[in-house]
């Protein structure tokens, strides 16, 4: 019996919208990937694009269009946990969207996909949800691409070079290369965004399919500056004090520093309610917020 779209999805996204614009105006600090994942994304979800600017620039549509139209319509984000992996896969084509006044769909694997270890599950399950991506983008044609995200993607696409592995696993990696493979050869505008702390644990045949491989870090001072400043806009932090602010996000001997996840989600949450409801918020404030809430430490890779 095929999986329901409830066992296999969480709640889609539908691009553009408002709250995912703001999501991803706040990945502050990583412009170098944005501007290169937007250009390789609308490429895949609009392939017509890459015929079209080589036809206004050579004439013709020249044999190297299809051979990049040809790609495997795969993205992988590696990288520490906080660094804004998911929160950009879901967020990205929001941009792509408004720019070309088409609707996006974001559906996101849920973790049910994975089965419980009954023979054959994670094959029928991983298959269930290509297959219903696929006859939807096959319905909708190019109006309305879709972006499917496999969070936690080791999960999914661990190693089938590992000793340790079912061979239930081995069977699911087969069934997610079978299905990259049939929206590549259909040219379906559906890409995948598969997000993992863990890019050594992926298959290595998932990885020589990805079009583009992404890796996560870790804000340096430059990036922590523009986000402390991002966060903290009208507070009236002079520049003096964003150094200082900088200077306490840092390593300081730990060996790393806040995430951005860090800083957004819990140092601008603590600093609001220690102000609240009778104290500005200071750059005092927000240091004593700092000392009180370290840095969450780099995920290991043990599992």
């Amino acid at each position: 019996m095929n999986a329901t779209t409830t066992d296999l999805f969480e709640e889609d996204l539908d691009l553009p919208d408002p709250i995912a614009q703001r999501r991803y105006a706040s990945l502050v600090g990583l412009d170098h990937i944005k501007t290169r994942l937007e250009k390789e994304a609308e490429l895949i979800l609009q392939p017509t694009l890459l015929e079209d600017w080589s036809v206004r620039a050579h004439g013709k549509v020249l044999p190297a269009v299809d051979w990049v139209a040809g790609r495997p319509p795969l993205i992988i984000f590696a990288g520490d946990v906080g660094t804004g992996k998911t929160t950009l896969a879901e967020t990205f084509a929001d941009a792509i969207a408004r720019r070309h006044g088409i609707d996006i769909q974001v559906k996101r694997l849920s973790l049910r996909a994975r089965g419980s270890g009954a023979v054959g599950e994670i094959t029928r399950l991983i298959g269930d949800a290509f297959d219903q991506v696929i006859r939807q983008a096959r319905a909708a044609g190019l109006r309305r691409p879709v972006v499917l995200v496999i969070d936690e993607a080791d999960a999914v696409a661990q190693s089938r070079e590992a000793a340790q592995m079912h061979h239930e696993d081995r069977a699911g990696v087969n069934a997610l290369i079978r299905g990259v493979s049939q929206i590549a050869s259909e040219r379906l505008g559906i890409l995948v965004i598969m997000c993992t702390n863990r890019a050594e644990a992926l298959d290595p045949a998932i990885r020589r399919r990805a079009a583009a491989e992404f890796e996560f870090t870790r804000p340096d001072d430059a990036q922590r500056a523009a986000v402390l400043t991002a966060i903290f806009d009208g507070v009236g932090l002079t520049n003096w004090q964003v150094d200082q602010l900088v200077h306490l996000t840092g390593s300081n001997g730990r060996g790393y520093g806040y995430t951005y996840s860090d800083l957004v989600d819990r140092i601008l949450a603590a600093a609001c309610l220690a102000a609240y409801p009778d104290r500005p918020i200071t750059a005092a404030l927000i240091a004593e917020q700092i000392h009180a809430n370290p840095p969450t430490r780099p995920f290991n890779g043990h599992r």
